[in-house]
């Protein structure tokens, strides 16, 4: 079993190429635990700045070469290009990449406090999709430790903003500094998650007036259970009128034309508009508008703070620390077979004297000194064996053991295959809203 990974992030790619190959996610997984024999499990991780899928694969390069070609297909992008673009991992790339961005280490806003989040329900979908292994499990699992320990033992959790936090930061930097939170107008559009999350982030701030809009009719029932006032069709328009900032979060294809816009607003009155969606919310045209101020994730990650430098260095080690140990246990995972086989080879050698004794002595009090010596003997003979299978696991060298063990014992070992996955039935994709968190 190997770990891989391909990632396209913030890092590496503008967000429309992002975004483009973030919205062809749904049923990746399960497609590929189903078409290939080469990959075991995959587990998809897909945010608003960022896709990476990991896998539990027998072969590398079939495994790439499949997942870069499935991707292809549903983003509409050609195969070579996707191959260019995204950065594949293996082995224990993969381990303290995924331990840094569960951290919140590789986040455009680093320290922000979503990402950990996203690790875990990542790892659930796929639970749920049947669609992952007991490596991959481990490794999320542990991924998701590490991130609480960053969180417990460093100042970046506190320090560290969510994407969201930071726009708001930058909204109110544009906006008249004599005019409060509690006296904006906002309109909303979204109901996923990440509007949920940004809604509970403007009440923080005292904003008391919060429209909702959402293109699939979901706005009265998530005002219903979080507050605020749902927009129809109809009464967007006044809504936008006398909005101070609005803020897209929903990613759900419906796109605010800046001709729209320039026909519902008053001239002269100032609007920020927060596009947090991947696929953008609204037209980047809106940036050329008289009186409207546009902050995108490319401005967030320009303005992420930069004056954590000892949080992020102690977050680092924290995480270098809890990668090499998890890779450390999961090479050491790589001997159980050979020291079971072992253990198993001795056992059958011992019991096989022990029967030679009892049937020579009955159950004497001396047969079961006897026994009791040759077991006590047996366990002090396997110990060194054991910890030699453990360090050479961990320095990668278990086919240097299992050779050994071959030559020494004459035994033939074979690594049991891990099973592989096998997902539910493929469901109807998610509502784009919902996914574009």
């Amino acid at each position: 079993m190997v770990f891989f990974s391909l990632v396209a992030s913030h890092s590496q790619l503008d967000l429309e190429t992002v975004a483009q190959i973030s919205a062809s996610a749904s049923g990746l997984a399960a497609a590929s635990v189903n078409d290939s024999t080469a990959i075991n499990g995959a587990v998809v991780l897909a945010t608003c700045n960022r896709f990476e899928v990991y896998a539990d694969v027998e072969n590398v390069e079939d495994a790439a070469a499949h997942l870069v070609n499935q991707l292809a297909d549903s983003a509409d992008l050609q195969a070579d290009f996707l191959a260019r673009q995204l950065t594949a991992l293996e082995g224990d790339s993969v381990i303290e990449h995924l331990f840094s961005v569960g951290a919140g280490l590789d986040s455009a806003v680093v320290g922000e406090r979503e990402i950990a989040g996203q690790v875990r329900r990542a790892l659930t979908q796929a639970q749920q999709e049947k669609t992952t292994t007991s490596g991959l499990t481990r490794l999320f699992q542990n991924a998701t430790r590490a991130a609480k320990d960053v969180g417990t033992n460093t100042n970046l959790g506190s320090q560290g903003k969510s994407v969201v936090a930071v726009a708001l930061d930058l909204a109110e930097e544009l906006t008249d500094e004599n005019t409060a939170w509690a006296e904006q107008d906002v309109v909303l559009f979204g109901t996923g998650s990440y509007a949920g999350a940004t809604m509970a982030l403007l009440k923080e701030r005292g904003v008391e007036r919060i429209s909702v809009y959402s293109s699939s009719g979901r706005a009265a029932e998530f005002t219903a259970k979080r507050g605020g006032f749902p927009l129809t069709e109809e009464l967007l328009p006044q809504a936008l009128r006398e909005a101070d900032i609005i803020v897209g979060c929903s990613g759900g294809g419906h796109r605010l034309d800046r001709s729209f816009l320039e026909q519902v607003r008053v001239k002269n009155h100032p609007l920020v508009a927060i596009d947090m969606a991947l696929s953008h919310d609204f037209d980047p045209a809106l940036v050329e508008m008289a009186d409207v101020n546009l902050i995108t994730l490319e401005s967030v990650r320009m303005a992420a703070p930069t004056d954590q430098a000892l949080a992020v260095h102690a977050a680092s080690r924290i995480v270098k620390k809890a990668a090499k140990e998890f890779s450390n246990a999961q090479r050491e995972r790589e001997a159980d077979f050979a020291i079971v086989a072992l253990r198993q080879h001795t056992k059958a050698v011992l019991d096989a004297e022990v029967a030679k004794v009892r049937a020579q002595h009955g159950c004497t009090a001396a047969a079961e000194e006897v026994e009791l010596a040759m077991r006590r003997m047996m366990r002090q003979l396997l110990h060194i064996p054991t910890m030699r299978a453990r360090e050479l696991a961990a320095e990668g060298r278990t086919a240097d053991y299992v050779a050994a063990l071959e030559t020494l014992y004459g035994l033939e070992l074979n690594e049991p295959e891990e099973p592989k996955a096998a997902p539910l039935p493929a469901e109807c994709p998610a509502d784009a809203e919902t996914r574009s968190a």
